[in-house]
Formats: C-alpha cells, sequence, structure tokens
C-alpha cells in the first residue's frame, strides 16, 4: 500500500475548512493512518523547504506557516501520490481546477490550504521528516 505525506497549512485551521478537506481524501477512498497537530519551526522549515529557500518569496511563506498550528497526516492508498495531487489541484490557486481543494477554496498561491508529496521517494523523506 502506498503512502504519502499531506499537511493541512496554517489557513486550512485557521479558516475551518479542515474537516471539509479530510472529508475528501476520506470519501476518495484513501486512509489517514496518522495525524498530528504540530507548530512548524524556522529550522524545519528550512529544511522541508530547502529547494526554494533561496527564492525571495521564502521569507513571506516562513511566515505564513509559522503563523499558527499544521496537520501533519500520512494518508495511505492506491497510487495515493497522484491521486493527492490530483484532489489538491494546481499549487497556483488561478491555475486549480474547480472540484480540487485549491480550486474551490484557495484564493493565494502562498495560502494554498495543503501541501502534498510529489514522488514516493519524497513521500517517504517527509514522512520521517515529521512523523520522527
Amino acid at each position: 500500500m502506498e503512502r504519502t505525506y499531506i499537511m493541512l497549512k496554517p489557513d486550512a485551521l485557521k479558516r475551518g475548512v479542515a474537516g471539509e478537506i479530510i472529508s475528501r481524501i476520506e470519501r476518495k477512498g484513501y486512509k489517514i493512518v496518522e495525524a498530528k497537530t504540530m507548530q512548524l519551526g524556522k529550522e524545519v522549515l528550512k529544511e522541508h523547504y530547502a529547494h526554494i529557500a533561496d527564492k525571495p518569496f521564502y521569507p513571506e511563506l516562513e511566515a505564513y506557516m509559522t503563523s499558527g498550528p499544521v496537520l501533519a497526516m500520512i494518508v495511505e492508498g492506491p497510487d495515493v501520490v497522484l491521486g493527492m495531487r490530483i484532489l489538491m489541484g494546481a499549487t497556483k490557486f488561478e491555475e486549480a481546477a474547480p472540484g480540487t481543494i485549491r480550486g474551490d477554496y484557495a484564493f493565494c498561491t502562498t495560502e494554498n490550504l495543503i501541501h502534498g508529496s510529489d514522488s514516493v521517494e519524497n513521500a517517504e523523506i517527509e514522512i520521517k521528516r515529521f512523523f520522527k
């Protein structure tokens, strides 16, 4: 059974749409096998976003990601990495199709509600990072 790392970002919790997002994940047939609420620190964010930490928008992203708790989840199911990427929608909110989580709920690219691993390999790395 394939596993992926999914994180509901601070805006999902602040806006009260976490339950709806979780329902969509479960209605798709995926199983949330572990979940925890956590406050992210700058150190783990630098590691998680190492590929973009040198970009001009990173300080804004870091401030947003430390602005409140996140919900970290391990989600399991057949082809769950690809399936969750489709369910989440495009990272840029203006490109996210209606019917996707971001297409229905996101209104800017920085605060786009949800993160999901982009490969099976990265899923295992991210699961280890957030679920030691």
